[in-house]
């Protein structure tokens, strides 16, 4: 059994950018050499989130449409008392969808479905370098 760790980075344009970062786990895969196992994909900090979608037009406007839903920026959220900023709704929507996901590793590539990307999703309001943990354990 073999641990394999290493990073994705990526710059994103703030609330709700969506960036497909499927090529780059798998490549994260190959470089790991490990050829059966999982790779967990990890964002540090509370205002992204790792998920998997259908990565077309339609969807990169429905997506951020049903979130703005869920937590509105136009309500009071008392985190912007906490710290004097206006990402409250962020915060909200990273706890709700969660850090991390998980993907098994079959023959050296990652298993996932035709239509099925992982994507970081940017939930802060502003712009944001990101660092992406891809963790992998098998052999």
């Amino acid at each position: 059994m073999g641990v394999y760790g290493d990073e994705i980075n990526i710059k994103t344009n703030g609330e709700a950018d969506i960036v497909d970062i499927t090529s780059n786990v798998q490549k994260v895969i190959a470089i790991s050499k490990i050829k059966n196992g999982i790779v967990c994909v990890f964002v540090p900090g509370s205002t992204g989130t790792i998920t998997t979608i259908e990565y077309e037009p339609g969807l990169m406007k429905d997506f951020p449409r049903v979130l703005e839903k869920i937590a509105p920026r136009n309500v009071h959220y008392d985190h912007h008392e906490t710290w004097h900023d206006d990402n409250g709704r962020s915060h909200v929507k990273a706890s709700l969808m969660g850090p991390s996901t998980t993907f098994p590793i079959k023959n050296g590539k990652l298993i996932h479905g035709t239509w099925q990307q992982i994507v970081f999703v940017e939930l802060d309001t502003r712009p944001r370098d990101r660092n992406i943990v891809v963790q992998i354990v098998g052999e």
